[in-house]
């Protein structure tokens, strides 16, 4: 807090207000020529005073701070949750090209579906962050969000608000008032070697790479150790905007430099043969850049032809990420050892010398099965040529076979399951090796973490070591059973604490009302991932419904083929998986759509009427508690569930009171059906 004494602080109201009011807007110009654009025109000393003038103000007149106040940045308490909210609309991912052929097919596609000829591209870097959502209404920063599962994402508001590069406020050259921008928060390379040259000074564990420290730091409950990282962002698109009619991209760019926010640099190309030479260029320096990419991303620079070209429910139709060669690096594979995955698949890994690839450190390369290993000829103590596979997956290319010196050991595939002895078998035409027992603890651990996993149930706190913990000690044997917990069965786990206990209960309450969706890839059928599920719950309101469909009829819904229509029809014929989904509804998972929820949020409940309702008659209302799952009845018993009360009750109001029924006045009869939710 500032000491009011260094500054002239004036006694008359209006003369404060109007210096606070000069004050912000003298700070946000510096904001914007510091963090936006990079070229300061005052002194860090000189930057601070002002932020400790406004303070000092703002203290003497408490009433005058606003939210978008420069001095409101960072927030006093910690964040308890990280509250899930839905964007404006969804952050879909990109399409990939990985050499010419196929940015000439996206052209191509474009062209022909736009009826063009030739075709102007915006051309920029794909920078390797975490995507962010940012909400401005009336030009007031009012809420930053992760992109989670493209629909819904964590709000993280408070750690947002301490980035300098956001603005707090758009500014008043912009015509933006009210519009959702998109973009990624980044740590830039030299900040982050720096934050980790401290951390290990300190004794702390250093971060991995510059994404995952930037990931991290926005996902920390505290926003004061937020404000103290090197955080920055590029914002790259307006998904939605009130203001403005655009008739390019290009234009939006500029747009939202004029509003403040930080933009990275573009160009603009004519034709795919234009852009495909910038890109080589560019390759050139991108390892120059203070930050970390992910490759570059096209854009057709026509609006009006992005309403045309449309998106799949993955990505844009009329953009694509360009991604430049893997890098690779050698080093020799100390050991092969078998990982067990929840189908019962086992995948040889290779432990590896560690080494430092595309920004993060590589200690293990998937071998994917027997034949590549015998393909490859990969034997242990090889020396061998390591990329990530675009950019994520480490992978073995090829052995370096003029380094063996006589030393390095054939890999022999077992045949029993390396965790439970079981046979390991091939079946059908299959690659790989399977473990026959659909009780080994090593898949029942995959299958239920991955069923807690974000994009499934999203379970907090259903990690990989409690889970040895449960199903080591049978406590928990199958995803059903995670449900059946209690504080007695953790109060035995080592490091469980009744706090972490209580919450852990919690999330897995909260998970019973996650959806289909979720539920249908929280299940790990083959082939339906977490866009495959969403499909699904399209042409499928309940989990009864799709149990029952058959093959003909899963191959009608729209991107729905052959391969993953048998694999549905064959994970519901498997009595195991019935019983499964029996367990589940039994301790209270709801697998059916929103949708189908609030169509049927009344189910079981028993309503009867008294008195003249003025919105609805009786029978209109009756009507509407009937299409939402209840029943009414004509008169109050110990099995009524809520007496509506209109104008003139009559003697069903007495009875109602000694029976103990729940009474509800119109209007929060009419909010009830409104908003789904039981009083």
């Amino acid at each position: 807090m500032s000491d009011n004494n260094e500054f002239n602080i004036p006694e008359n109201k209006q003369e404060a207000k109007q210096r606070i009011q000069d004050l912000r807007e003298e700070i946000r110009y510096h904001d914007k020529k510091y963090f936006v654009e990079n070229q300061p025109v005052i002194s860090d000393a000189e930057y601070d005073d002002l932020v400790r003038e406004l303070e000092a103000l703002e203290e003497a007149y408490p009433e005058f701070i606003t939210e978008d106040s420069p001095s409101q940045r960072v927030g006093a308490g910690e964040i308890d949750e990280f509250q899930t909210v839905e964007h404006k609309s969804v952050m879909l991912s990109l399409d990939k090209a990985f050499n010419y052929e196929e940015l000439k097919d996206f052209d191509d596609r474009v062209k022909r579906n736009w009826k063009q000829t030739e075709v102007e591209y915006v051309v920029e870097t794909k920078i390797d962050g975490l995507g962010v959502a940012l909400l401005y209404e009336d030009k007031s920063l009012k809420r930053g969000a992760t992109r989670g599962d493209g629909a819904r994402g964590d709000d993280i508001t408070p750690n947002i608000r301490t980035i300098h590069a956001i603005p707090l406020k758009l500014s008043e050259e912009s015509i933006l008032s009210n519009a959702e921008f998109r973009g990624e928060v980044y740590m830039p390379r030299e900040a982050f070697e720096e934050m980790n040259a401290k951390r290990l000074k300190k004794g702390k564990e250093p971060f991995a790479n510059p994404r995952n420290a930037a990931a991290g730091t926005v996902r920390t409950k505290d926003p004061k150790v937020v404000a103290k990282r090197p955080l920055n962002i590029f914002i790259y698109s307006m998904s939605y905007y009130e203001e403005g009619d655009f008739s390019t991209h290009e234009e939006t760019i500029e747009e939202m430099k004029k509003a403040g926010l930080r933009i990275n640099k573009y160009v603009v190309k004519r034709g795919i043969d234009d852009v495909y030479k910038y890109l080589q260029e560019f390759e050139e320096q991108k390892d120059a850049l203070n930050y970390e990419i992910d490759g570059m991303v096209i854009k057709v620079n026509d609006l009006e032809a992005h309403k045309i070209l449309g998106h799949t429910t993955h990505h844009p139709r009329w953009a694509i990420a360009y991604k430049y060669p893997p890098t690779r690096k050698t080093t020799e594979i100390k050991d092969i050892r078998i990982s067990v995955g929840r189908t019962g698949k086992l995948t040889p890994i290779a432990i590896l010398n560690p080494i430092e690839l595309s920004g993060t450190t590589v200690g293990r390369a998937s071998l994917h099965n027997e034949d590549e290993i015998e393909r490859k000829d990969i034997r242990i103590g090889d020396v061998a040529l390591i990329q990530k596979a675009g950019e994520i997956i480490p992978q073995v290319v090829k052995v370096i076979k003029n380094k063996r010196d006589g030393s390095e050991e054939r890999f022999q595939m077992p045949h029993t399951c390396p965790v439970c002895g079981s046979k390991a078998k091939r079946f059908g035409d299959e690659v790989a090796r399977r473990c026959v027992n659909a009780q080994c603890p090593a898949q029942v651990k995959q299958r239920i973490e991955h069923w807690g996993e974000r994009g499934a149930m999203n379970i907090k706190g259903l990690g990989p070591k409690l889970l040895d913990r449960l199903v080591d000690n049978g406590v928990v044997k199958n995803i059903a059973e995670i449900y059946k917990l209690s504080e007695d069965d953790l109060a035995d786990i080592e490091r469980m604490g009744h706090k972490s206990a209580q919450n852990l209960l919690e999330e897995i309450e909260n998970s019973k009302s996650m959806g289909l969706s979720k539920v249908l890839y929280g299940l790990g059928i083959t082939y339906v991932g977490d866009h495959v599920a969403r499909v699904l719950t399209k042409k499928y309101n309940s989990i009864d419904d799709l149990k029952d469909a058959n093959k003909k009829e899963l191959e009608e819904v729209e991107e729905i083929g052959p391969k993953i229509a048998e694999s549905v029809v064959s994970f519901f014929e498997e009595e195991k998986n019935r019983d499964l989904i029996e367990e589940l509804r039994s301790n209270g998972v709801k697998m059916v759509t929103e949708k189908e929820k609030k169509r049927q949020f009344l189910k079981g409940k028993k309503f009867v009427f008294t008195g003249a309702l003025e919105t609805y008659t009786r029978a209109e209302a009756s009507e509407k508690v009937r299409e939402v799952g209840g029943r009414v009845t004509s008169s109050v018993s110990g099995e009524t569930d809520y007496l509506v009360v209109g104008e003139d009750p009559g003697s069903k109001l007495a009875k109602a009171k000694r029976e103990g029924t729940q009474i509800l006045d119109e209007e929060q009869f009419l909010n009830m059906l409104k908003t789904h939710k039981l009083p």
